[in-house]
């Protein structure tokens, strides 16, 4: 693991002071710099030059800094980690804001979690992630699955132009099957349905009304939670007996407006589960997220008679992290049947 970490930090270093010769160079923001970084190594080391920029100088020492890289050769999970790292330093040099931030390891490992639980017995899966920003949460979900032996299709989607070019760097990095696509998740959607959704939801409003005029969880009187409207476009997006896993703010289903999603999911599946994360994670109250599961309704699936809830303990707190963990297994041999999403019984 020590070596393991040392590979990472060492990779990290070279291509993150290649960033900051490139971004000096080009006087540009340190993700423009770190996506064209990324770019050029995937071609086949070439310096991207526009009209003399960069100056041969900086030319030489980019190519001088590539040659050293050895990311290419590191196992995938290895170079998720690294460009995982380089956009967590964009973040604190560039000041990106809350809703585009990556999904932290920790959440995308509890999440893979479920999903292997869920999907002990398939050996196909396809998966969608609805807001796949930097595609931290999806990548992660992947090699997880991949080392489960999984043959996996996934798809993401969003309408961030910019996240959307680090996502798809990272997969071709790791050369994993997933497909890519830029647009707004609400409209009609370009793929196939899926086995899986999964999705960090952003928190705040959808802007535009027009397009969410035919949705149960539109706000009648103003705009509506893009959380709440993403949930029943997921949703529609699962294949029957599917399974739907959101990072969410906590206390979702507390306040006032929420009647009408818990009646939308209570329509066309069932609510499994709603699981706090550890406080430790997040900065304050507000911030906290939860992990809502849900099916979709289909010849197979039924509501778990005991709906799964609880808080997660502290990861520093091993043993009790454990317990929990056999917790949720013990309850899900006991209440579920996934139809494919079969969790075998003793």
């Amino acid at each position: 693991m020590i070596g393991k970490m040392k590979k990472i930090q060492k990779e990290y270093s070279l291509l993150e002071e290649a960033v900051k010769e490139l971004q000096k160079n080009l006087q540009t923001t340190y993700l423009d710099a770190l996506i064209e970084t990324l770019e050029n190594i995937l071609d086949n080391n070439q310096v991207h030059v526009e009209d003399d920029k960069p100056d041969k100088k900086t030319v030489a020492k980019l190519k001088e800094l590539y040659a050293d890289s050895n990311i290419k050769n590191l196992e995938a999970d290895e170079k998720r980690q690294v460009i995982q790292l380089l956009i967590l330093k964009s973040y604190s040099e560039d000041k990106i804001q809350a809703n585009h931030q990556m999904t932290p390891d920790s959440i995308g490992m509890i999440v893979s979690y479920l999903i292997e639980l869920f999907a002990d017995s398939k050996k196909v899966l396809t998966i969608t992630d609805i807001c796949v920003g930097t595609g931290n949460l999806l990548t992660d979900i992947y090699n997880n699955l991949d080392k489960q032996n999984k043959n996996i299709q996934a798809y993401g989607i969003d309408n961030d132009d910019t996240l959307l070019a680090l996502a798809s760097i990272s997969t071709q990095f790791q050369k994993q099957n997933i497909e890519l696509y830029h647009q707004d998740a609400i409209e009609e959607l370009l793929i196939p349905k899926t086995d899986l959704v999964v999705g960090d939801l952003p928190v705040g409003y959808y802007p535009i009304d027009d397009k969410v005029s035919d949705y149960i969880t539109k706000n009648n009187d103003g705009h509506s939670y893009a959380h709440y409207v993403l949930i029943e476009k997921s949703i529609r997006q699962l294949k029957e007996d599917g399974i739907g896993i959101f990072i969410v703010p906590r206390g979702i289903f507390e306040v006032k407006d929420s009647v009408k999603l818990l009646k939308y999911i209570q329509k066309v599946g069932y609510l499994q589960g709603l699981l706090n994360l550890p406080t430790e994670l997040f900065n304050d109250k507000q911030s906290m997220k939860s992990i809502l599961v849900v099916q979709k309704k289909g010849n197979k699936a039924k509501q778990a008679e005991e709906v799964l809830l609880g808080d997660f303990p502290s990861f520093k707190k091993q043993e009790e992290f454990k317990k929990f963990i056999n917790e949720i297994v013990s309850w899900a041999k006991k209440n579920i049947y996934f139809n494919w999403f079969f969790v075998k019984k003793d």
